[in-house]
């Protein structure tokens, strides 16, 4: 059961200056500021006729009332006190010291980032298609209309008209309105409220059929449909996507993919595997070798100049030019504590190569001291 409380019975904070503690003090220092259009996640306080208030962790009360309040009233007759809730901040404090909040435009926000997770992870949704127009249908999910280009139809579904006719395209595809059909996301833009769906590449076989047209070697224009922490995701075509691993970026070391790329970024990559209905891709393929270019710039027993880039659990990593990087192993400095104070990241030393395999790219280094 709903309960009622007056504007008043809420206070918007906890506590005042005079019982301001050390540890308050601390608090606030470390805790980041709110920002307009932030979600937050609460607990229900209260809900009076016009008004509801969340406790928001560290920061304080929240409320959704006016405009807001109306606008979400279909949300809010299913939500009771206690409930954890997600609001999206539209005041950062109102002049009563509440964080005003809207459930409605935190729905929304949910919704497109769940649009984006089904995209990514290829999800076949179940959708029924509720309108037709001349250049597709009409879906939706999860409250948003989505459109179903007719290009993007399975071949038994797709509309075939000999002469081109617009009404007579129109004709049937109103023959599938109402019926279920298995969708996939390939287009998320929340600031233009579009959700592109398609229908091909929802089965195994659809995946198949497709990966038949490519072989190793081919040179593709791709586009980044994901970055994560051991890659990018390339779009090969509608319903096919391809894997380019970290260590398949650049010769060069890379640490994040996200510093180097973004969604909808164009790129060309070469297919370097085709294994199990996937593809692997690479973007430092189509790049020059760096190890080839020093193949006979350096061997063995050559003192060189190197920077540290990176230390792991085998030691330090050194660069000794673009793309070209040797390992000083930890053991010759004892353990890990003594090499970190023998060497610094971003600093240049002076080491000795004590194996160089350019072809398998490979390189041991030992440190001149």
């Amino acid at each position: 059961m709903k309960k009622e409380l007056t504007k008043n019975s809420v206070t918007p904070f906890v506590g005042s200056e005079d019982s301001t503690t050390m540890q308050d003090i601390v608090l606030n220092e470390t805790i980041k500021p709110l920002e307009i259009g932030e979600l937050v996640e609460g607990t229900v306080l209260a809900i009076d006729k016009m008004e509801m208030y969340v406790e928001i962790p560290l920061y304080g009360t929240g409320i959704i009332y006016g405009r807001e309040y109306m606008n979400a009233r279909d949300m809010i007759k299913n939500i009771n006190v206690g409930d954890s809730i997600k609001g999206k901040i539209v005041e950062r404090e109102n002049n009563n010291g509440y964080i005003e909040l809207s459930l409605k435009e935190a729905r929304q926000a949910l919704v497109w980032s769940d649009a984006e997770k089904a995209m990514k992870s290829e999800e076949v949704l179940e959708l029924a298609i509720k309108e037709a127009n001349k250049g597709g249908l009409i879906v939706e999910w999860q409250g948003i209309a989505g459109f179903l280009p007719a290009s993007q139809l399975r071949a038994d579904n797709y509309p075939r008209v000999d002469d081109g006719n617009k009404d007579e395209i129109l004709k049937e595809l109103k023959k599938l309105v109402g019926k279920k059909l298995a969708l996939s996301i390939i287009g998320v833009n929340p600031k233009e409220g579009k959700l592109i769906f398609s229908e091909k590449g929802n089965t195994k076989e659809d995946k198949k059929e497709m990966i038949t047209k490519y072989t190793v070697g081919d040179e593709l224009d791709c586009e980044v449909t994901g970055v994560v922490d051991f890659g990018i995701f390339l779009k090969v075509e509608n319903g096919l996507e391809g894997l380019v691993h970290i260590s398949e970026i650049d010769w060069s070391l890379v640490e994040d993919p996200r510093t180097m790329y973004k969604l909808g970024d164009k790129v060309k990559a070469k297919v370097i595997e085709i294994k199990d209905g996937k593809i692997s891709l690479s973007i430092k393929a189509l790049k020059e070798n760096p190890w080839t270019r020093v193949e006979k710039k350096y061997k063995k027993d050559d003192d060189v100049t190197g920077v540290v880039i990176k230390f792991n659990k085998h030691g330090a990593l050194v660069s000794i030019e673009e793309g070209v990087a040797g390992l000083v192993h930890v053991s010759e400095f004892g353990d890990d504590k003594k090499l970190k104070e023998a060497l610094s990241l971003g600093k240049s030393y002076s080491f000795k190569i004590t194996l160089f395999d350019p072809k398998e790219h490979k390189m041991t280094l030992s440190f001149v001291k």
